[in-house]
Formats: structure tokens, C-alpha cells, sequence
């Protein structure tokens, strides 16, 4: 297979992942090409349908793609849910601060590595903001954040407090307290 077929090949997101663990194999020393098998992964991930594209050759691929040089593959690798825990606990020590951040995001992030993120600099602390894994009380110190939008996002998450989101109910900035109450009322109603 030529280069370029295979790079056009993994624009199909339903290409069987049989195929595109051999085209990551046959090209793995091409960055070009191991960004494009990093975005199939992402393609095909829907934050909707985690479990669907939960599969061996997705995990080994994954894990492949942590290991390569390039930065937009270990982004990819980053925030994809299918993650293994041990690949973000490796990544969450990236010398790139977004490779961490996205890491920070991942809702299959387990809390220890939030919790170590968590002194990271500041894009990286703001992506826990609205991770659903991260610990409550950083949750609860992130809420103070000058920024509107770490405000915003843990009023958005399902798992910030009861307590936590009515004191959002009061913030300065409209949006986060709309977001609070509407977070506040979905609980009720279900």
C-alpha cells in the first residue's frame, strides 16, 4: 500500500481497526501517517458511544500512539476515552502542556493523576474544571477561579456538590449561574 491510499483509507472512520493497526504498522516512522491513524481513533470516538468503539486493537493502538514524537498523536492519545489508565498516568507527565491538560479532561483520568494535575500550571489545572472524576474538594477550590469559564464548567458538572452549585447560583457572572441552576435542577428531576 502506497502512502497516500493509506492516508486517504483512514479519513473512513469505519475503517475496521484490523486496518488501521497495519497501516500504523507499515508506517509507523511516518509522523504524517501516525497523525492520521491518531485522528481515525479520534474520529471514531464519540463521547456518546464510548463503549462502542471499545475494542483490544483500539487499546494497543493507543498505546502505540503515546509513545511516538508526535505532539498531535499524543493529544489525540490524551482525550480519547478509551485510554488505559496507565497510558494517562504516563501522559499527565508530558513535556507538553496541552498533551496534560487534555489528559486533565479525560473522564477516564482516575483521580490520584487529577489530583497530582492539579499543581500543574494553570491550563492545566482548569481543564479538571469540568472532568467528571475530579475530587470534590478540588472541585470546590477551583470554583473560586478568577476565570469565568472554570466557573462555568464545573457548574456544568454532574458531579460538583449539591452545595458547590448553589454557591455558583451567586456568582458574579450570569452565564455560571444559570449553568448552577439548570445542573441544580436536572438532579431533582431525576
Amino acid at each position: 500500500m502506497v502512502r497516500d491510499e493509506a492516508i486517504e483509507k483512514l479519513e473512513d472512520r469505519h475503517l475496521p481497526l484490523t486496518e488501521v493497526k497495519a497501516i500504523f504498522e507499515a508506517f509507523r516512522d511516518d509522523m504524517q501517517v501516525v497523525g492520521h491513524v491518531a485522528m481515525n481513533l479520534s474520529l471514531r470516538t464519540s463521547v456518546y458511544e464510548r463503549e462502542k468503539e471499545k475494542d483490544p486493537i483500539m487499546e494497543e493502538l493507543l498505546v502505540a500512539l503515546s509513545e511516538v514524537e508526535d505532539m498531535g498523536s499524543r493529544w489525540a492519545v490524551a482525550k480519547n476515552p478509551h485510554t488505559p489508565a496507565h497510558v494517562l498516568e504516563k501522559l499527565s507527565k508530558d513535556s507538553v502542556n496541552l498533551v496534560r491538560a487534555l489528559v486533565a479532561t479525560n473522564p477516564n483520568t482516575p483521580p490520584t493523576i487529577l489530583h497530582n494535575l492539579f499543581s500543574d500550571e494553570k491550563i492545566v489545572r482548569d481543564g479538571l474544571s469540568g472532568n467528571p472524576n475530579t475530587p470534590a474538594k478540588l472541585l470546590k477550590i477551583l470554583a473560586d477561579d478568577a476565570d469565568k469559564m472554570v466557573r462555568m464548567r464545573i457548574a456544568e458538572n454532574p458531579n460538583a456538590s449539591k452545595e458547590l452549585l448553589q454557591r455558583l447560583m451567586n456568582d458574579s457572572d450570569e452565564n455560571v449561574r444559570k449553568a448552577a441552576e439548570v445542573n441544580l435542577s436536572k438532579r431533582s428531576h431525576a
